[in-house]
């Protein structure tokens, strides 16, 4: 989601971030018991643990010559204290899961982080936007994707220190831009917001004709902003792409997602991919292939990873 709701503040419960800290400290000393705390795993809750990870996405098993690429893109809601070491341990088993090439994400906190390069640093190469409060991270799976260079671009005008952060890398001998970021939040900000879109849109479509440019995110945007800056000819939004499938049409839905208890209820398209595909000659083409919704299942504590929905999307390079 954001760090605002309405006009309220959210402020990071400390407390309760500490049980995470405390989480993590644990899994350092004794990794194993650190995997088999994993979700669906807990014998304390195993009798009524919801099949989490489970969703119908596509995850190929064999990396050898596979040419997808795969991806996940996720508000993971850092700043949520509530049934933060479940959550962490729920997002970990989600990208165990399905072993994404790619993870891009949003709303991270440091002792998420923690938690998670604990798990996953082995398999992964972490890039982190910032050190302190909330930001946002890639993360690069080591046997596919090899990291070039990354930098991060503050955007000058946002009031809740929002960024871009870009990673160029090579997958399959080809280059890609990666880029993610968290728009400006709530409707007073919507300015700002389509500011932001038409930077990230200038950084996609300034790279090199040889590069492939994927942005994906939380935008906080609503279709009437997108349609007011328009995208340029040369960058396609991914789920329209792919004929605008209903059934991960909406990533922050409060009628099903009770993570947040919020007076109003609404359906809306936060999170968002963007593609460029390299326009040079003889350069493979990235097409999108499929896109599914992650974190549909309620967690054995009765929560969900984040109040968003994730997104899973394959493509292939042909």
């Amino acid at each position: 989601m954001s760090l605002f709701l309405g006009n309220k503040t959210r402020f990071l419960n400390m407390e309760k971030v500490s049980a995470l800290e405390k989480e993590t400290t644990s899994s350092t000393t004794d990794t194993r018991q650190a995997e088999e705390n994993t979700p669906g795993s807990s014998t304390s809750e195993a009798e009524d643990s919801p099949a989490v990870c489970r969703d119908d996405a596509e995850n190929p098993s064999e990396e050898e010559g596979n040419s997808k690429l795969s991806l996940i893109s996720w508000n993971v809601d850092g700043l949520d204290s509530e049934k933060q070491p479940e959550r962490a341990r729920g997002l970990c088993s989600y990208l165990m899961t399905h072993s994404p090439d790619v993870v891009l994400l949003q709303e991270l906190i440091q002792p998420y982080v923690r938690f998670m390069k604990n798990r996953l640093a082995a398999s992964y190469t972490f890039i982190e936007a910032g050190k302190e409060g909330y930001f946002v991270a890639m993360m690069l799976k080591k046997s596919r994707v090899t990291l070039l260079d990354s930098k991060i671009h503050d955007f000058p005008l946002s009031r809740m220190m929002r960024n871009l952060l870009i990673a160029q890398v090579l997958f399959r001998g080809q280059k890609f831009h990666l880029m993610t970021s968290h728009f400006e939040s709530c409707k007073a900000f919507a300015a700002e917001r389509m500011r932001q879109l038409t930077l990230v849109m200038r950084a996609m479509t300034s790279a090199p004709d040889d590069v492939t440019v994927l942005f994906g995110g939380d935008t906080n945007l609503r279709d009437a902003e997108v349609a007011k800056v328009g995208l340029p000819s040369c960058v396609c939004d991914v789920w329209e792409q792919l004929g605008e499938p209903e059934h991960c049409r909406y990533t922050w839905d409060t009628h099903a997602n009770t993570n947040k208890d919020v007076e109003f209820k609404c359906r809306l398209r936060f999170d968002r991919l963007y593609l460029r595909r390299a326009a040079k000659e003889g350069v493979p083409q990235l097409e999108p292939d499929s896109m599914t919704l992650i974190g549909l299942e309620k967690l054995p504590c009765r929560r969900y990873t984040s109040d968003h929905w994730g997104i899973y999307c394959t493509f292939s390079t042909e």
